[in-house]
């Protein structure tokens, strides 16, 4: 009977494209478990890991006029709705705790 063999290899994807993290050939004899396990440190010691997920939720940041333009559509926003308060066209609903 032939041997398989296996090759793990970890990839992070971003948005400009992958990172390859860890790749790790089966040695001969090896149970899967020992395979898996040796990955898992190969991928834990790179640091990778780590590195993408303090990244994961990081936006560049705005320029002035996207923020201004934002903070204007929040305002015309709220001074509508107080607006349509104001002449009883809006209807509050009690808030949920």
């Amino acid at each position: 009977m032939r041997e398989i063999k296996f090759l793990l290899s970890g990839i992070i994807k971003r948005k400009r494209g992958e990172i390859k993290v860890a790749e790790v050939k089966r040695k001969k004899g090896e149970t899967f478990e020992s395979f898996v396990r040796r990955f898992s440190k190969k991928v834990q010691q790179s640091g990778r890991l780590i590195q993408s997920r303090k990244i994961r939720y990081h936006e560049k940041r705005k320029n002035k006029n996207a923020v201004r333009a934002a903070a204007a559509r929040r305002q015309e926003i709220t001074d509508k709705r107080e607006y349509l308060k104001k002449i009883g066209k809006l209807v509050e609903e009690p808030t949920r705790r």
